[in-house]
């Protein structure tokens, strides 16, 4: 029993070291859209986490398109919580 945690504890961190990744880098030449603000969005969480631990990592591209990818990473952020469903 104590391997299978082990295992699925490795591989939560594998993964969510996979999701941090895709975190917005600091000021680049690239400039970010509607697409990009949806994956920063969804990886949001996982940045937040990674930059209170103490890793240099950025939670919002600066060298965006302006409301498209505010657009995008509020859509992102809101389809977190998108599956979630109150039952009666």
């Amino acid at each position: 029993m104590k391997k299978n945690k082990l295992i699925m504890v490795v591989i939560l961190l594998f993964v969510l070291l996979n999701i941090t990744s895709c975190a917005p880098k600091g000021n680049t030449e690239t400039e970010y859209g509607f697409f990009s603000g949806i994956i920063h969005g969804i990886v949001f969480v996982f940045a937040l986490i990674g930059k209170l631990i103490g890793f240099n990592i950025g939670l919002y591209a600066e060298h965006n398109t302006g409301f498209f990818y505010w657009l995008g990473f509020i859509l992102g952020i809101g389809g977190l919580g998108g599956g979630v469903s109150s039952s009666r």
